[in-house]
């Protein structure tokens, strides 16, 4: 009928053209002119093994419009190329459904519990299968697989966690050959034809500058407003000459290299060493005192949270990498849930300015306000007897947030300074929001180093 039509031909991102692209890529071209085909300015910029897989959707993509297939055919759009691309994430998002419940399955239920706001697999579940991010931004597929995490470590203790007298460097090595077996099966064909340097370029564009075009909310966001703070106030106090500081273009909202005007400028050699001393810390902790499954899920969740926080050009999108394994442990422990509060509260408003026509405000605001009264309801039901979850000061921050999306989205397009500073909401809402993000990982570091693994609830 013609609403199944409009529900299929609703509005769509720019990243439905940029896929449609890489399947023409991976589907017309030679394997050889993947990474060198430029027609289209998204040019296929992920790991070989995406684009495997994109050259797999193209061999079904083609029974439904071929021509969607030619990479010279930009912003192709037919109904039937429309109607694949729909079903392609609805697919995506069963399976992403069953590794949300095959996760919920490892969640012990309360006995004799008939509120499901006390049973923590249903609170996982609506965690998981309803993030306000995966809602609003693409979906993402994220399987959290029914299996020992603590593979490597031959037999657990009672107490839930492991020691090193049961570490098995044979299953280390089986674990590391499924890894390397991976990555030689995606990049080796490159390598052959002596593309690996070409693949490199597109995978690592340091021309791109050190932060997207929208700041993500992370330490980069920080630096940048306190050079130009440091800027101003020096030129204020005439320490500095206003005509020899570099042009603002790091607020431009354009993607592309600059120059910080007092803080040294950073190099994608920077954020890689500030990288791995971000997850260094964690990494030992797990090696040196390894605490079964959920010091495992802990370590891993910190190096995702580390390489969004210091990592160069990172994408906003990319805090859900880090707020999906936090629900796992939000639902057993009562430190995890206030953390998971904060982050989750911090991480999805910063994807706002993401869906910036006026038509989408009350869908997203709506949206999050669902899940973040559900998130505070349901941790508060199923950690009652253990006090508070929030500190007042953390409480007064998150209220922060209401004032800044009050300026940011309804004052400030009001105002004069739309003109002048079109910028200035990007950078209050990712400063901000940083601030958060920085906290919830400081704090995710000290449950882990200054304390003992949690044990589970005995429920």
């Amino acid at each position: 009928s013609q609403q199944h039509v409009n529900v299929i031909s609703c509005i769509r991102s720019t990243d439905f053209e940029v896929h449609r692209n890489w399947l023409a890529i991976t589907h017309s071209l030679p394997v050889s002119r993947w990474y060198y085909e430029n027609t289209s300015e998204w040019t296929l910029d992920y790991p070989p093994l995406f684009a495997w897989f994109e050259l797999g959707l193209s061999q079904v993509a083609r029974r439904f419009d071929a021509n969607m297939l030619q990479v010279e055919n930009l912003n192709y759009a037919s109904p039937a190329t429309v109607l694949f691309q729909r079903l392609s994430v609805i697919v995506t998002d069963v399976v992403f459904i069953y590794a949300a419940r095959e996760c919920c399955r490892c969640v012990r239920e309360p006995k004799g519990s008939r509120d499901v706001l006390s049973r923590p697999s249903f609170v996982l579940a609506v965690l998981l299968l309803w993030n306000f991010g995966l809602l609003v931004v693409d979906r993402i597929l994220q399987l959290f697989p029914r299996v020992e995490k603590s593979y490597c470590f031959a037999q657990d203790n009672k107490d839930g966690s492991v020691r090193w007298s049961s570490f098995s460097p044979l299953r280390l090595l089986a674990l590391g050959a499924i890894v390397t077996s991976v990555c030689a099966l995606s990049f080796g064909p490159f390598i052959a034809m002596g593309q690996l340097p070409q693949v490199l370029s597109r995978l690592f564009p340091f021309k791109r500058g050190l932060c997207h075009a929208y700041w993500a909310p992370n330490i980069w966001a920080l630096y940048n407003v306190l050079d130009k703070s440091l800027a101003v106030l020096g030129v204020r106090l005439k320490l500095l000459e206003e005509a020899e500081l570099p042009p603002a273009s790091m607020t431009g909202g354009l993607v592309q290299e600059f120059e910080h005007s007092v803080l040294p400028s950073v190099t994608p050699a920077v954020t890689l060493v500030c990288t791995l001393l971000s997850i260094l810390p964690a990494v030992a902790s797990i090696w040196l005192r390894p605490h079964g499954a959920q010091g495992f899920l802990r370590c891993l969740l910190l190096c995702a949270l580390g390489c969004f926080m210091f990592g160069w050009h990172v994408h906003e999108k990319a805090i859900l990498i880090a707020i999906l394994p936090l629900s796992i442990l939000a639902v057993e422990s009562r430190e995890d849930a206030g953390i998971f509060l904060i982050l989750t509260t911090t991480g999805h408003y910063s994807l706002f300015p993401l869906l910036f026509t006026p038509a989408e405000l009350p869908i997203k605001v709506v949206l999050m306000l669902m899940f973040t009264i559900f998130s505070f309801t349901a941790l508060r039901k199923l950690h009652s007897a253990q006090g508070s979850l929030l500190h007042p000061l953390e409480v007064i921050y998150l209220l922060g947030l209401v004032a800044v999306a009050i300026a940011c989205e309804v004052v400030f397009p009001l105002s004069p300074w739309q003109q002048r500073l079109p910028f200035l909401p990007l950078l209050v809402t990712s400063v901000y929001c940083a601030m958060g993000v920085c906290y919830a990982f400081l704090r995710l570091y000290a449950s882990l180093l200054l304390r003992r693994e949690e044990k589970p609830k005995q429920l």
